[in-house]
């Protein structure tokens, strides 16, 4: 009953995953697919011993971990379990309950239901589809994908081209032709995907709980029970109405019988709750007939066309059962219209008897010499007399009115009576019609069948025998290329599983005897350097070592060793996650090995068991949240705090986004960034000339904007001319290019607009990014004032020796950090900046020199300290430390005392801006005034 109210309320869609193509306007991006999401509904057994049964949960795919989430309801944000499916296996039995399958992982067994067959085969066929690409995205390129069981989380952005380098075993196309050779045709029917949420209410509506509440709602159709006057309209599967007027109230006659009294209160009330709500149909439009809606015995969905005889039949008998009550209501109208005739003719007859006793009495009790005060008794009578039959008379007259309006009313019964004898009459001709149509057809088919030879088809035993041989052999047909399919998954899967062992001991082997050369060599080293050499120009066997040991220190893994590239024990490669050269292409030596001892050691810092740990709260918080969108609080602040993984920060950073321009996204059209591009494309910049000027000097040293060719480069010229054509005050700053550079390396184009805009037009004061840079100016003012109350030792040192942090600083709060600190550092600042706002640029600021006050405050020259400011950030490479100090040793960090120095530091920096206008103007024409003044000699006449 499920499926027919689905389909009636909603056609039939064919769930199946399709790729949806996605094509940027101007760059022309590679297409991306994107399916829909796997989730539904599925009867799940639970309890134990008797208590054991199937209930209903949402299940939900997450491909990040290949866990099958499980949930109470689709509104539920944490989970109440999950299903492991990277190694489940996935089988069905023809012969058990329809729909039930079972899924077996890591020594657990999940018998699950779905509504249907064919629902039960596309959620097979999806999870192991899932499964596949999970097994074969599992031996990607970075270190975590060999010892975690999670995938990566779809990135957007650059660093999306460098998430997946290398793949173990690539399926080919062989293998794909046997998997869809083995593949089962199934549709979901509408029955899984996120539109099955909208429908939880009625998932879960049985057939018993169907009939039950189309019951209540045609209970005013039983006796014993009334209900208000309302309308209701039932649509089934034949596109018909069927529809109840105006129910039989509690004042009914049939349902309440008329009690008899000899004076009635109100008897037009109870006459016009009785009367108009007799008939339950409306036979008022004949062009369109609404028709009852009849509860058969389990076959209320079959239609008239199906069964005509049988229904025209009940509808002719419903017909006859409200003549006959038509008929009933009639008759104790008639009856109650005789009774009040008997009593208007008892009430006359009292009036008559009054009026003569009345001239009786006068005549005995008054006669004509009576006293004065006798007479006045006798007028007071009379009048008493006169109201009594003023009563009479009113109520005769009520009678009379209540006579008329009851013929009326019969009259009216008698048209509707003679309306419901017409209709039932064209029934009842209606029904002898098709009768003798099939008693014909009746006696032809039993002609036909005689006809034939008595040797010929089988009998209609043997016939349904043959249908249910052939649903079983179906049936094991299906079940048979499914479990063929899965023996050949679970195969490649086992096979990929022991390569990868493989891979792991190489790896492991290859690890230890580098291990054991890198010892070995030091040792010799250790063993060399305790004799001193002589001279630099003598090549000893010292030299020879010392220059082995340097270039194997130097040596990086390079993107062009394609040989053995897993197997390569290098702990550094060329470019970090990020895009960013590790090494510098200098031929310093010892440039090369400071920067290679950093890469070094932020990669260790990297595998801490503190690094571990954000990554384990960041998994459990997000699925905790794949039924919503990320919303603020504070558990979110605290993540954000610790730093987002990288592999969630395309999702996180897009979230982050979306809330700060939330308001200005909405107010503006869906394709507002397009038409800014399409601007920019006909119409000439005056900042496009800057634009492509500094494209090239944003980040050098990131591979993403390297080269004229490289892929951001087309990126980032189309977001600046975008915002330039937004923001045509500020057209482009420098600096600018350095934001939308770092937020195209994890959101996409329009993303990264939207995120630039949050930045300059959000988070910073006006005039941050104007030519004057009036709000810069005064955000170095606030940090000084900051400075002296959270660092006063450091503040007192640089005012000591009159160094100007300011000149270093200003980039810092220009550009968030860009170019300042190391990539990790960077990205982490990032986090709580798009998630806080500029208050954390502040925070991250004091705490950089608080991480080096010590050092700072050792440095007794003026050269050596600023020579020192201009490098220290880069050797700060305890992220966790450095965000401790921020977020712990700062506090308390009102943002409100930062908004108060602003506003009194506006001022001071507007009033000193206009006095240098004003010397500005006072020397120009200055100058003007003496270049007038000067006589013009030439060469010639000096010379002589």
């Amino acid at each position: 009953m499920q499926d027919e109210d689905d389909n009636s309320a909603h056609p039939p869609r064919n769930s199946r995953i399709f790729a949806s193509k996605s094509v940027d306007v101007l760059d022309c991006e590679s297409t991306k697919e994107q399916a829909p999401k796997l989730c539904g509904y599925l009867n799940k057994l639970v309890g134990k011993g008797p208590l054991k049964g199937f209930k209903t949960r949402w299940f939900v795919y997450d491909p990040r971990k290949c866990y099958l989430y499980y949930f109470k309801t689709p509104q539920d944000a944490l989970p109440l379990g999950y299903i492991e499916i990277a190694d489940a296996c996935f089988t069905y039995d023809v012969e058990a309950e329809e729909g039930q399958f079972e899924i077996r992982t890591a020594g657990k067994e999940f018998l699950l239901k779905a509504p249907s067959k064919q629902v039960m085969q596309y959620w097979l066929q999806q999870l192991q589809q899932k499964r596949w690409e999970f097994s074969n995205m599992r031996g990607c390129g970075n270190r975590d994908s060999w010892c975690s069981p999670s995938t990566l989380y779809p990135h957007t952005g650059l660093v999306a081209k460098d998430a997946d380098a290398v793949l173990l075993d690539q399926p080919n196309e062989s293998m794909e032709s046997v998997r869809s050779d083995f593949t089962v045709e199934a549709d979901a029917n509408g029955l899984v995907g996120l539109q099955t949420a909208r429908n939880s209410a009625t998932l879960n509506f049985s057939l018993k709980q169907w009939s039950t509440e189309l019951r209540n709602s045609m209970s005013h159709l039983r006796p014993s029970r009334g209900g208000e006057n309302r309308r209701s309209i039932f649509y089934t599967a034949s596109n018909e109405e069927w529809e109840m007027i105006d129910p039989p109230t509690k004042d009914t006659p049939e349902h309440k019988p008329p009690t008899e009294s000899p004076r009635r209160e109100n008897p037009l009330h109870f006459q016009r709750h009785s009367l108009g709500s007799a008939f339950t149909f409306d036979f008022r439009n004949p062009s369109r007939i609404r028709r009852p809606f009849h509860m058969g015995s389990g076959k209320s969905s079959r239609s008239a066309e199906t069964s005509p005889v049988e229904f025209n039949g009940s509808k002719a008998l419903e017909l006859q059962l409200r003549l006959q009550n038509q008929q009933e209501e009639l008759r104790r109208m008639q009856e109650e219209q005789t009774h009040l005739q008997e009593e208007l003719s008892s009430q006359k007859e009292l009036v008559r008897l009054l009026q003569q006793t009345l001239r009786s009495s006068q005549c005995e009790r008054w006669p004509s010499g009576s006293s004065v005060p006798g007479e006045v008794d006798a007028a007071a009578v009379l009048a008493e007399r006169d109201r009594q039959i003023q009563a009479l008379c009113g109520h005769m007259e009520r009678l009379a009115l209540e006579k008329e309006s009851l013929q009326q009313e019969l009259k009216g019964l008698k048209v509707k009576v003679g309306e419901i004898n017409d209709q039932l009459g064209m029934l009842m001709e209606t029904i002898q019609a098709k009768d003798e149509v099939i008693m014909k057809l009746s006696q032809e088919s039993q002609e036909g069948i005689a006809e034939l030879p008595e040797c010929g088809s089988p009998t209609a035993r043997e016939q349904q025998e043959l249908d249910n041989l052939r649903d079983s052999l179906h049936g094991y047909k299906s079940q048979n290329n499914f479990l063929n399919k899965e023996i050949l998954e679970l195969t490649v899967l086992r096979r990929n599983a022991e390569t990868r062992e493989k891979a792991l001991e190489a790896k492991y082997t290859a690890l230890e005897a580098k291990l054991c050369q890198v010892e070995s060599k030091y040792l010799v080293l250790l063993q060399e350097v305790k004799t001193p050499v002589c001279s630099s120009s003598e090549q000893g066997p010292a030299h020879e070592v010392i220059s082995r040991l340097l270039e194997d220190a130097l040596e990086v893994e390079s993107s062009d060793q394609q040989e053995y590239t897993v197997f390569k024990p290098h702990a550094v490669s060329e470019y970090d996650v990020y895009g960013f050269k590790t090494v510098p292409e200098e031929d310093d030596e010892e440039e090369k090995l400071v920067a290679k001892v950093r890469a070094l050691d932020l990669k260790s810092l990297s595998l801490t068991d503190q690094e571990v740990s954000v990554g384990v709260k960041w998994e459990n918080y997000l699925s905790g949240t794949m039924n919503r969108e990320l919303i603020r609080s504070p558990e979110l602040k605290s993540l954000m705090r610790s730093g987002v993984p990288h592999v969630h920060r395309s999702k996180v950073w897009s979230s982050c986004v979306n809330f700060h321009v939330k308001k200005i996204r909405e107010s503006q059209p869906a394709d507002y960034y397009e038409n800014l591009l399409c601007m920019a494309r006909d119409k000439p910049n005056p900042a496009s000339k800057q634009i492509e000027l500094d494209l090239l000097r944003t980040l050098p040293n990131n591979k993403h904007y390297a080269s004229p060719s490289a892929e951001g480069i087309q990126k980032l010229r189309n977001v600046l001319l975008a915002f330039s054509w937004r923001n045509p005050d500020i057209g482009y700053c420098q600096g600018l290019n350095r934001l939308a550079a770092i937020a195209l390396l994890y959101l996409e184009q329009e993303e990264a607009f939207w995120c630039l805009i949050a930045i300059v037009e959000v988070f910073m004061p006006r005039d941050y990014y104007t030519k004057t840079l009036l709000g810069s100016q005064v955000d170095q003012r606030v940090f000084k004032d900051l400075m002296n109350e959270k660092l006063p030792r450091l503040h007192a040192h640089f005012e000591q020796y009159k160094v100007d942090f300011s000149l270093i600083t200003f980039n810092w709060f220009l550009v968030v950090f860009v170019d300042s600190v190391v990539s990790d550092i960077l990205f982490k600042i990032w986090d709580s900046f798009l998630y806080e706002g500029p208050k954390i640029i502040f925070r991250f600021a004091l705490a950089l020199f608080k991480y080096k006050e010590e050092e700072f405050l050792k440095l007794q020259d003026a050269m050596a300290i600023f020579k020192y400011l201009r490098y220290f950030t880069r050797t700060i490479l305890d992220a966790r430390k450095l965000m401790n100090m921020a977020f712990v040793d700062m506090n308390p960090f009102p943002l409100r005392q930062i908004q108060n120095r602003r506003t009194f530091h506006l001022e001071k920096v507007r009033l000193e801006l206009t006095e240098l206008e004003a010397i500005r103007q006072t020397f120009l024409r200055e100058r003007e005034t003496t270049q007038d003044g000067r006589t013009l000699i030439s060469d010639d006449d000096e010379d002589n």
